[in-house]
């Protein structure tokens, strides 16, 4: 619950007020979206290799540099928790604060999902997204978010006093342990803010709190993903199903997600290589 402001309005507050705002990282100073390259890769692709995940489940996979991922809702409008990390470095993983702050709230074709420091490069870029129409709607929500964190066993715990095993955090902690021969105490450190994949999010006009609403995802959407190099990926089907009353409990219908791996063609790739890390040299911020 919100506390009323508890002080006076000055003189001048309608004039601080209409300020007018200035956008941080303006899409201009970013490396351009080569539309044309990616969609040639689309072009001429094979499908390598498919991965269903459960309901209240997670998997983790790798996908090679240069190959693409598709996230696919088949049987129903399922929300997914997705991690992303260096295959050979799990402490490189993704940034959701930066990708947002780089590019919004919600991502679609043509946007970046970027790396931590001091790595902080592209690890994949969204080269299709079904759910593109959809936009911000009359409430200021949109699809797949990156504002919003992961469920996790331990918020449930302290707004409910119950403990819930199947939520987005715990099913990608098993997943990682189980892919990589890690203690769940060591994979669990590893576990990031996701990209909330179909969930449909905003903030409330009034109040600015988050909100969920159900997923406007059907059988047949999906989103597409260009691998910028080696990538581990985790993908959690969350226990709101979609989202449209709550999660972290057994009540809401949950479906599969499948998870399509695709290899272009090496023509495609002619002059491509590899993302690498950022080039700042200054050690640790200090120059």
């Amino acid at each position: 619950m919100a506390i009323a402001a508890q002080n006076p309005e000055p003189a001048d507050a309608a004039a601080r007020r209409a300020i007018e705002p200035v956008t941080v990282y303006t899409l201009d100073r970013l490396p351009p979206y080569d539309q044309a390259f990616y969609e040639n890769i689309r072009s001429d692709m094979t499908l390598a290799e498919t991965i269903v995940i459960p309901p209240r489940d997670a998997r983790v996979f790798e996908v090679p540099a240069g190959h693409l991922f598709r996230i696919c809702n088949n049987e129903g409008p399922q929300v997914g928790d997705l991690n992303l990390w260096n295959t050979t470095d799990l402490t490189e993983r993704f940034y959701s604060g930066k990708t947002r702050a780089l590019h919004a709230t919600h991502i679609s074709t043509g946007d970046r999902l970027w790396s931590s420091f001091p790595g902080f490069r592209p690890m994949a870029t969204v080269t299709h997204n079904t759910l593109d129409w959809y936009g911000i709607d009359e409430y200021g929500a949109g699809v797949h978010d990156v504002i919003g964190t992961r469920c996790d066993p331990y918020t449930q715990h302290m707004l409910s006093g119950t403990d819930y095993h199947y939520c987005c955090h715990s099913n990608l902690t098993r997943a990682l342990a189980a892919a990589r021969n890690l203690s769940l105490d060591e994979a669990e450190a590893h576990v990031h803010d996701v990209v909330n994949v179909f969930m449909c999010t905003g903030y409330t006009r009034d109040t600015n709190e988050y909100f969920m609403k159900a997923s406007p995802a059907r059988p047949g959407d999906f989103i597409e993903l260009f691998a910028e190099f080696d990538l581990l990926a985790g993908l959690s089907t969350c226990p709101g199903g979609n989202c449209g009353s709550g999660h972290s409990s057994d009540d809401a219908p949950c479906w599969p997600m499948q998870i399509e791996i695709y290899k272009p063609n090496s023509d495609k790739l002619a002059g491509w290589s590899p993302a690498t890390a950022n080039g700042y040299g200054g050690g640790h911020g200090i120059g």
